[in-house]
């Protein structure tokens, strides 16, 4: 059984860790209000998907 000979490093360790970092989530304008949203997702804001209400929003 393989056991590793020394430890690893705190500095080796973060040096292989470095292109472990979060994506930015992708953003698409809305095509009836102009918000950006999510792709494949109900606009937040107008609440329309794929060119049709989905969501009714109120005015508060």
């Amino acid at each position: 059984m393989a056991v590793p000979k020394r430890r690893t490093s705190k500095q080796r360790k973060r040096k292989r860790r470095t292109h472990y970092n979060v994506q930015d989530s992708a953003r698409q304008a809305c095509p009836n209000c102009g918000d950006p949203k999510r792709p494949h997702r109900v606009c937040p804001t107008c609440g329309h998907y794929a060119d049709r209400e989905v969501v009714q929003t109120d005015d508060f």
